[in-house]
């Protein structure tokens, strides 16, 4: 088949089809995996001790794949070339899935080749996206592919570090911090920049967002700092106070874009529902630094509702606008937000009722609710070039 065929494939001609559908399906069947392993049932066993495999997963296996459709979808707007599709796409799905194939059957293959399988996408990610930012002058969005060859390295450290000391216990916080980067970037860039075009639609020409200043430099700033902290040394006071005040700033930077003036627009609402968790992360982390709380269920605020939310946030919104569909919020889409949010409500309800299987089984249902119905509803119009999406 030529590269022409496979472009004129819907699936591959155009990397949101292709990357938010994949990561879809993968979110959902990654946390059922999940549930079956921690369930006891059917006698399968979870390679790397279990909790790494579920966290490496649901952030590098889930989340780099919703960051390359972002990518090789906002790309061509930035530089004006055309979108990457074909053999070339292809490649990339291939490489990320057998990746995702290698991390669940590590224990089978060895933890080496495993870790060989699963950084081929990044690497191959990184180049290409590299590549074509320089080809087209647009060189002020090189700090995002920065930010995506920081996780490249995060993922090889923890295949390095699992191999090493049997449990990746920093690369994962890099990774999770990084994720946490990114968000706090292309959130600011793109959640201010919809509120601003949704209000003035509406005709208001007043309180609309602050545009980005020393403030959000700031704010950036501190909370780059205070991560760092954490991936080094995430119980100290010191990283406890960096993070509270992260969290503060974050806080006030998103009440500057004015969210609650878009509470009759879910598509436009969610985005800041998902950032909100970006702050309460911090305050949450940094509180549990002092020993106050769990760590590991405050850091649900980052995984669960920051990168939970805020990825079905743009796959929704990208989804419907590039694929020629009205940007509004049909029942479904708007069940899939309040499965999502119901999924990290959930989980951070552990940190009051630590221990609870009802809560944490509760949490993970909803998170596979929320994916399964982004499946349901989107699928058609990201495997076919026309039809209706189901909502």
């Amino acid at each position: 088949m030529s590269g022409s065929h496979i472009s004129g494939i819907p699936f591959f001609s155009y990397g949101f089809r292709t990357f938010f559908f994949s990561g879809a399906v993968w979110a959902a069947v990654a946390m059922l995996v999940w549930i079956v392993w921690i369930s006891g049932a059917g006698g399968y066993s979870i390679p790397y001790a279990g909790i790494a495999w579920h966290a490496h997963e649901l952030i590098i296996g889930y989340g780099t794949a919703v960051l390359a459709g972002f990518l090789l979808t906002a790309i061509p707007n930035w530089t004006g070339r055309p979108p990457m599709q074909g053999y070339t796409l292809v490649w990339l799905w291939a490489a990320w899935l057998t990746g995702r194939v290698a991390m669940l059957l590590a224990g089978r293959i060895g933890y080496l080749p495993a870790a060989l399988l699963d950084n081929l996408f990044l690497l191959t990610l990184v180049p290409l996206v590299t590549r074509e930012i320089i080809a087209g002058n647009n060189l002020r969005n090189l700090r995002v592919v920065v930010i995506v060859a920081l996780v490249t390295l995060a993922n090889i450290g923890f295949h390095i570090e699992y191999l090493s000391t049997g449990y990746p216990e920093y690369s994962l916080r890099a990774a999770l911090a990084l994720f946490v980067v990114l968000i706090s970037v292309i959130g600011g860039r793109i959640i201010p920049a919809f509120t601003r075009n949704r209000l003035k639609q509406q005709g208001h020409s007043q309180r609309l967002p602050v545009a980005f200043n020393s403030f959000d430099v700031a704010t950036l700033t501190v909370s780059i700092i205070s991560l760092a902290l954490w991936t080094v040394m995430p119980l100290a006071s010191l990283t406890a106070m960096a993070l509270l005040l992260a969290g503060i700033l974050q806080l006030r930077r998103l009440a500057r874009w004015v969210g609650i003036r878009t509470t009759a627009e879910p598509l436009v609402l969610i985005l800041h529902v998902g950032y909100l968790f970006i702050g309460l992360g911090f305050v949450l982390v940094g509180i549990s630094a002092f020993g106050l709380i769990s760590q590991q269920a405050a850091l649900h605020s980052w995984s669960t509702g920051a990168i939970g939310i805020m990825t079905l946030a743009v796959m929704t919104r990208a989804s419907r606008g590039h694929a020629g569909f009205p940007l509004t919020a049909p029942i479904g889409t708007r069940l899939i937000y309040l499965a999502i949010i119901a999924a990290v409500l959930l989980r951070l309800s552990l940190i009051a009722l630590p221990g609870s299987v009802i809560l944490q089984a509760g949490a993970a249902i909803a998170w596979c609710a929320a994916f399964i119905l982004f499946v349901a509803c989107y699928g058609s119009m990201l495997l076919r070039s026309k039809g209706r999406a189901k909502g």
